[in-house]
């Protein structure tokens, strides 16, 4: 390994935003939102026979 690659690699701290959607909102409404969307679908499935 060369003192250049070493460099090239190594973390710096920040990251490059890529245009996403930003980590920092209220984690606690997408799981239920998450967990509503699945009772839901399987209330759907269950009342329509499927499976």
């Amino acid at each position: 390994m060369t003192a250049s690659s070493a460099t090239a690699s190594a973390p710096t701290g920040s990251r490059t935003r890529t245009g996403g959607p930003d980590e920092g909102g209220p984690k606690i409404l997408e799981h239920v939102l998450g967990w509503t969307f699945v009772v839901v679908l399987a209330m759907f499935v269950t009342q329509i026979g499927w499976m």
